[in-house]
């Protein structure tokens, strides 16, 4: 399997990818540019060359993160905005070699959700109309705190379905999110799964958070707690992380660091809970 943790940027996008390498890390997350900010940014390809090469030579899956304020359910008025933040997203997350630019799901304000819905329809097709690389859109699932959408494997599968082009979208799973949301209800992966392969949804699973959670589930609360620590417990991820569907996708840790100031032992923790699966 291919574990890791979100790690830093400092060093540019090759800086990262050792990073992850020397944490014990396969798998990585990162910022192709400012979290907070919804400014673009331009492309250093020599360094996401260099992360790319890095990647393939040492097999090591990556995703980027697009920023926060990054909004697909946004207005009309803010929509070429958010078109073009993913557009730079796709783009250095592909030179990177990664799998994909994961992207919440988003946030409408208005009075009609099935406005939100077409609103992130719309900005999913402008953002890959005539995009030709390998790296996708990964919808990442919500947590309920400050939104109703994307909290349900329903939703999630049908946005993609009526999107122009659902070959470039895939699904990024937060593992605190779906706690939060009452997706994944306690002791119920394997019917969280069952149910998530018949509506289409797992098949095209690209990328995964492993994220404890703070709070219980259905709490609509996201706060991320390190494996073993919150309500989902060691148990519930050695039985999730038995699925077949995880063997070939990045399974990355957005948890705080351990004493060394890195993700290596919560690393191994993970790759001792699929032991256990063995």
């Amino acid at each position: 399997m291919y574990v890791g943790a979100h790690v830093s940027t400092r060093g540019g996008y090759i800086g990262s990818a050792k990073s992850a390498w020397s944490m014990g890390a396969n798998a990585f997350q990162y910022f192709p540019m400012n979290p907070r900010s919804l400014s673009t940014k331009i492309v250093n390809m020599q360094d996401a060359a260099a992360c790319a090469a890095f990647c393939r030579e040492h097999d090591i899956l990556s995703i980027g993160h697009a920023p926060y304020p990054l909004n697909p359910a946004a207005d009309e008025a803010e929509r070429e905005l958010m078109v073009k933040l993913l557009k730079n997203g796709l783009e250095i997350t592909d030179a990177c070699g990664s799998v994909g630019l994961v992207v919440h799901f988003g946030k409408y304000v208005g009075k009609d959700p099935l406005q939100g819905y077409k609103n992130i329809i719309q900005c999913l097709d402008s953002a890959t109309y005539g995009y030709e690389g390998a790296s996708l859109i990964l919808l990442e699932n919500q947590a309920g705190e400050g939104s109703q959408l994307g909290l349900t494997l329903e939703e999630m599968v049908q946005v993609r379905k009526l999107c122009r082009f659902p070959e470039k979208i895939g699904f990024c799973l937060d593992t605190c999110h779906a706690c939060a949301s009452g997706l994944w209800q306690s002791h119920g992966w394997s019917e969280l799964e069952a149910r998530g392969g018949l509506l289409d949804y797992f098949p095209h699973l690209k990328a995964v958070h492993l994220n404890d959670s703070l709070h219980p589930f259905g709490s609509r609360r996201d706060r991320h707690a390190n494996i073993g620590t919150g309500y989902i417990g060691q148990d519930n991820f050695a039985e999730m992380l038995s699925s077949s569907y995880l063997k070939h996708i990045p399974i990355v840790l957005e948890t705080g660091k351990g004493p060394g100031g890195t993700h290596a032992e919560e690393i191994a923790l993970v790759r001792s809970l699929l032991r256990q699966t063995e």
